[in-house]
């Protein structure tokens, strides 16, 4: 009887352990893979908001169940990244890599650490690797040898990717950049020779051979380049920048006329250019006057150039040559096209007309221009020279008087204003102010000294 008491006491402890484990096996006992996507998801979540320190808590958690996983090394790379933890972050890419070296974006995560921390030496390094995944990447190492200075492997790079898969306009900044440097000219020259050599129709390549010889002032080599681009492309307008230097050096006035034109007509020749060209044609005018007309026509070609006011720019070169008639031409010139607004030009035009005595066009534009600038007492002081040469001392001494009092720290036209003062009080015959005013005169130019 106890042996089958004891029996069935053994069948219920048996039974009742039993339903025990059931009921608790499904919120105790987890696999190995459950805890590691609970720990690996919460790392996730705790990223989006933010909480870097506790998602890389979770990573660790992660690592422990499975210390070769590379996505966690990734993740906890991309965490200690945004918390600013780098080299943390670039041990986590680093292990992330070695573990799958295939997966591109593993290397893009140590590239991003490398570059925020400005490590653009170990940068290169990672970048090269990044390449044989997408040749993109090309670009980007063409930056960072510029920012490397290792200017030799950058130009070669970029003649690469221009050739193989077009310019771009960061690739043509840098190449203008490295060029400006005179030592890597002579490889690009070279280069560009082999280009028109293997490519002869492609015009580009010319057109920067031509500019740089010229940069060079080998103004014979440019000719004979642009006597290929002419044989090569007939109709290429470049080929005109290297004739017009050719005629003008012949002293071919009509050909270089024609050659002229058609280079400042041009929508495909910069800016640059063109200054250049009707630089070396008003050298030219200067003593070959016969040529003037012309030179006034190709001003015409700048009117809508904002960057430079080029018959402004002439006036002013005739002008430093004591030709202050031709300074009056273009310097009117440049007033009709910029609507009379630009006060600079009306003060060299006001001086140019002082110069060749026409005082009634100073009195009468000095006064218009007092009334268009209340302010600037330039014109007031013209107005009182013009005046005063006129033998009219009442309104020259008026419009001084004025005037003066806009004179703010500049020295010498406060003198030059009491000096035309005591000329007005003179002609009054008001001796006694004429000598105050020469006196101030004099005291502010000793001053001055």
């Amino acid at each position: 009887m106890k042996k089958s008491v004891s029996i069935f006491l053994f069948l219920v402890l048996l039974c009742n352990s039993a339903s025990l484990l059931a009921q608790t096996e499904p919120e105790e006992i987890k696999t190995e893979t459950d805890q590691f996507e609970e720990h690996f998801y919460e790392s996730l979540k705790q990223k989006g908001i933010e909480n870097y320190d506790k998602a890389i808590t979770e990573l660790g958690y992660c690592l422990k169940l499975k210390p070769n996983e590379a996505s966690v090394h990734s993740e906890m790379g991309r965490n200690y990244l945004a918390s600013k933890q780098y080299e943390n972050a670039y041990s986590s890419f680093d292990k992330a890599t070695q573990i799958d070296p295939k997966n591109k974006w593993f290397w893009v995560g140590m590239y991003d650490v490398c570059y925020q921390t400005k490590n653009y030496n170990q940068c290169i390094v990672v970048v090269n690797k990044l390449i044989e995944f997408d040749p993109i990447y090309k670009d980007d190492l063409v930056s960072l040898y510029m920012n490397t200075q290792q200017f030799d492997k950058a130009l070669v790079l970029i003649n690469e990717l221009n050739e193989k898969v077009g310019k771009s306009d960061m690739r043509d900044l840098y190449k203008a950049q490295i060029l400006s440097q005179g030592k890597f000219q002579n490889a690009e020259i070279d280069n560009l020779l082999t280009q028109i050599k293997l490519n002869p129709k492609v015009e580009s390549n010319y057109v920067a051979l031509i500019k740089l010889y010229s940069e060079k002032n080998e103004a014979q080599k440019a000719v004979e380049i642009t006597k290929k681009l002419e044989a090569e492309i007939p109709e290429s307008e470049w080929t005109q920048v290297g004739l017009f230097k050719f005629y003008l050096d012949k002293k071919e006035g009509p050909n270089a006329i024609k050659a002229m034109n058609i280079v400042l007509a041009s929508s495909k020749i910069d800016s640059k250019i063109k200054h250049r060209v009707l630089n070396e044609f008003l050298n030219f005018v200067n003593t070959n006057p016969q040529y003037s007309p012309d030179l006034e026509k190709a001003i015409s070609y700048f009117d809508k150039d904002s960057d430079v006011k080029v018959a402004k720019e002439i006036g002013k070169y005739y002008h430093a040559k004591k030709q202050s008639d031709k300074a009056i031409t273009y310097y009117e010139l440049s007033l009709k096209n910029s609507s009379n607004e630009d006060v600079e030009t009306n003060l060299l035009l006001l001086q140019a007309y002082v110069e060749t005595k026409q005082f009634e066009i100073v009195k009468k534009k000095a006064s218009s221009l007092v009334e268009s600038y209340p302010t600037q007492p330039q014109f007031y002081y013209f107005s009182g020279l013009a005046n005063n040469q006129l033998k009219e001392y009442k309104k020259a001494a008026t419009m001084l008087e004025v005037g003066i009092d806009f004179v703010v720290e500049d020295v010498i036209l406060e003198a030059n204003f009491n000096l035309q003062l005591g000329e007005a009080y003179n002609g009054l015959g008001d001796f006694k102010k004429k000598e105050m005013y020469f006196s101030k005169a004099n005291q502010l130019l000793k001053a001055k000294k």
